[in-house]
């Protein structure tokens, strides 16, 4: 029988988090230089912005602002505790730093097409649940042609979560016992479909984000593995099914 299958965007089917993480290697580097005190090492300046992000999107989802004012707070932060004057030109600058990983050109992870193409191929129905804004989603989605494959079966979701996911699978009318969800985070991908009693697949990744790294807290009621690429997924998929 064909199935429906979520796939999620960043991380997934294109390359999203390595951006940042230059971005934060510069940042830090700046403010180790900027600050020069043996209290502002690189390893802490990365963990106290990885603190104020996951705080901001904690809050209210995926929003672009948050990765540049997470810049801002950690600057704030160590202005205040080692009484530096801040600066609005480097306030400038950072924010810049933060916002312009937003601009970067899309990128796909390998095997994407091939595995689209495939699953495709075998019948099933293609769907995409993305989050963060709207602009900036469709941006890649267009970038990458990936109509092609999902047409309008396209979800974009500020708000990433357990009851985000269950809306979506009412609202659409899937049905559950052959419905998939496909991504590399833990958080926002494999708990809200094991929660909403849907099969999961975990795309291990490099260097995962630490937010996206949670414990599994709920038994699966379908089928739950991981793969390490995605060129895995399809001849996993004919095993699964």
């Amino acid at each position: 029988m064909p199935q429906q299958i979520l796939f999620d965007l960043d991380d997934t089917l294109i390359y999203c988090s390595r951006y940042f993480y230059r971005a934060i290697d510069r940042f830090s580097n700046e403010l180790v230089t900027w600050f020069n005190d043996p209290a502002v090492t690189l390893n802490a300046v990365k963990d106290k912005q990885s603190e104020y992000d996951g705080e901001l999107i904690g809050q209210s989802g995926f929003k672009s602002e948050h990765f540049p004012q997470s810049f801002l707070e950690t600057y704030s932060y160590y202005s205040e505790l080692l009484g530096r004057a801040v600066s609005p030109v480097e306030k400038d600058f950072l924010w810049k730093l933060g916002i312009d990983v937003y601009a970067h050109e899309t990128e796909p992870y390998p095997y994407m097409e091939d595995t689209l193409q495939e699953l495709g191929r075998q019948g099933h129905e293609l769907h995409l649940y993305t989050g963060g804004e709207q602009h900036i989603q469709l941006r890649k989605i267009e970038d990458m042609g990936l109509m092609r494959y999902f047409d309008d079966r396209i979800y974009i979701r500020q708000v990433k979560n357990i009851s985000a996911l269950d809306e979506l699978l009412t609202a659409q009318a899937f049905e559950r016992s052959r419905t998939w969800m496909i991504g590399n985070s833990i958080r926002n991908d494999i708990v809200p479909a094991l929660h909403a009693g849907i099969h999961a697949i975990h795309v291990e990744v490099p260097d995962e984000w630490a937010y996206n790294i949670i414990q599994v807290d709920v038994e699966p009621k379908g089928q739950y593995f991981s793969v390490q690429s995605l060129r895995d997924i399809p001849s996993a998929f004919v095993r699964a099914i």
